[in-house]
């Protein structure tokens, strides 16, 4: 066995490292199942790429509200615990529609009714994410942040074999069993990860110490500044004698707070544990809103958010192209997604290696020209000037899916650096999944653009004469966040903030 590994296993247990590697090889391993849908959504039902980019997102909305989950799993336990009861309830949400769709042919074949199955699906693996996200940091900091490299790493290894995976068995499987097979078949991971949720111990925690921090007077606490920890189950219990204190206070006035009902019987006004788990989501939604309104946070946060919604995401319609026009098979998309993720751990390797030292804006900037020479890529590849030079489009769409991810990589690295940068101490978690969902939500709206940009153009199924028009707008837009890199902290590099 690898030594990190036997010495993760030694610190965290198997179990919670398989339960882990599971869910994070689960997310890479979507590809299988969702080169199915888009395949349904053009082939079975006929939907235009405009139509078909409205309906992926649509379905990816709930990966735009993550904190929603965090914050939710963090004030509201079940049953004293905070996250295995919601990582079961993730996983049915992921399961159960697949099953349903697999099915039920009816449901399948219905725009409206495939677009909810699809969102209920992701609202639960959006969920998962968060959860595990959340079990990995508080694990990491019981072993005072010992493994928690190692945990970050064996969670993207999983992720990307997972991708892998699934996008070589996903190409096969579309040309050798049905959309709905395919379905039941992806169904099965969900279900050994609903399994395996059994297998994780988690330690009841008391509502009255760890859970619920009571916030009894909003304007002298300390979460709504910035420095709250109330995600850090430490300062639950060095704030426990403060809370204790305050109890004793209220219980010295007690008789102040008792009335006498129509039956003569004595009541006595206390919090309704409903109340309560009202003012700890109160008090850290606000805890998060008020960090975030930094201009050191929101600003950077703004550009990466427009540098999502101001660039049309015509990659359904690219989708539609390749399948139709140029007749590519889905094992060689299945190929040229290999090549994506590929492309991803060569940009991640490249950049941890040479550029960390570089200055974040001029990253920035120079991942936006390397984005408009690849939308120069793909208008020669539909203008067919490829062909002239010899150049076969198989050979345009591998190079074209390597480059893609790996400059997209070299910007969501710099991403995740600054989003670390500027999370406060005490809130890092949740905080840190309201940067991704900014970034999520860009990239929906983005999708938005692109389907009315499509729309706009009348590109359609077997009509794509505007296909060359709809990428010079792309590639002119890509130039539009170089404009408001002023916003991103001028002397920040990746390795000092």
């Amino acid at each position: 066995m690898i030594p990190w590994l036997k010495r993760l296993r030694a610190a965290f247990g198997a179990s919670f490292l398989f339960l882990v590697c599971l869910v994070y090889f689960t997310q890479g391993f979507r590809s299988f199942v969702w080169t199915a849908v888009s395949y349904q959504l053009k082939d079975r039902l006929k939907l235009s790429p405009s139509s078909s980019q409205f309906v992926f997102s649509i379905a990816f909305f709930p990966w735009s509200i993550k904190p929603l989950y965090g914050i939710v799993s963090d004030c509201i336990p079940i049953k004293g615990r905070k996250r295995v009861p919601y990582l079961v309830i993730a996983t049915v949400l992921s399961l159960v529609p697949w099953l349903i769709l697999g099915l039920n042919a009816t449901l399948r074949s219905s725009k409206w009714n495939l677009m909810t199955f699809l969102t209920v699906q992701n609202l639960g693996s959006a969920m998962a994410d968060v959860v595990v996200d959340a079990m990995i940091a508080e694990a990491a900091r019981r072993e005072r942040a010992t493994f928690a490299g190692d945990l970050q790493s064996i969670s993207w290894f999983s992720m990307a074999l997972g991708g892998i995976c699934g996008s070589l068995s996903g190409g096969y499987a579309l040309t050798n069993l049905q959309i709905h097979t395919i379905f039941l078949l992806f169904s099965v991971l969900p279900s050994i990860q609903l399994l395996s949720c059994g297998l994780v111990e988690e330690k009841s925690v008391t509502v009255d110490s760890k859970v619920l921090p009571e916030f009894y007077d909003s304007s002298s606490v300390d979460g709504v500044n910035g420095n709250s920890s109330f995600l850090d189950e430490d300062s639950f219990s060095e704030k426990k004698p403060n809370i204790s204190m305050l109890r004793r206070k209220k219980s010295s006035k007690g008789g102040k707070k008792k009335r006498v009902t129509g039956k003569g019987q004595i009541a006595e006004k206390v919090d309704s544990l409903p109340s309560r788990w009202f003012h700890s989501l109160k008090a850290a939604t606000f805890s998060l809103c008020h960090a975030f309104k930094q201009p050191l946070i929101l600003r950077p946060m703004a550009w990466f958010f427009l540098a999502h919604v101001s660039i049309p995401n015509l990659s359904t319609v690219m989708f539609y192209y390749q399948t139709e026009f140029l007749s590519l098979e889905a094992s060689f998309l299945g190929t040229a997604r290999v090549v994506g993720w590929l492309g991803l751990m060569l940009g991640t390797f490249v950049y941890n290696q040479y550029l960390k030292t570089m200055k974040l804006r001029r990253i920035l900037m120079l991942s936006h020209v390397g984005l408009s020479f690849l939308g120069l890529l793909d208008m020669v590849l539909v203008s067919r000037v490829n062909l002239t030079y010899g150049i076969s489009d198989r050979i345009m769409v591998l190079c074209g899916s390597a480059l893609s991810d790996a400059i997209n990589q070299f910007k969501f690295m710099p991403f995740l650096i600054l989003s670390g940068q500027l999370c406060p101490p005490g809130i890092e978690g949740t905080l840190f999944a309201l940067f991704m969902s900014i970034n999520n939500l860009g990239s929906t709206l983005g999708s938005f653009v692109g389907a009315g940009l499509a729309s706009a153009l009348n590109i359609s199924s077997g009509s794509f004469d505007n296909l060359s028009l709809g990428i010079a707008i792309q590639v002119l837009c890509t130039f539009i966040p170089v404009g408001f890199l002023f916003l991103i902290p001028k002397e920040v590099t990746g390795v000092s903030a």
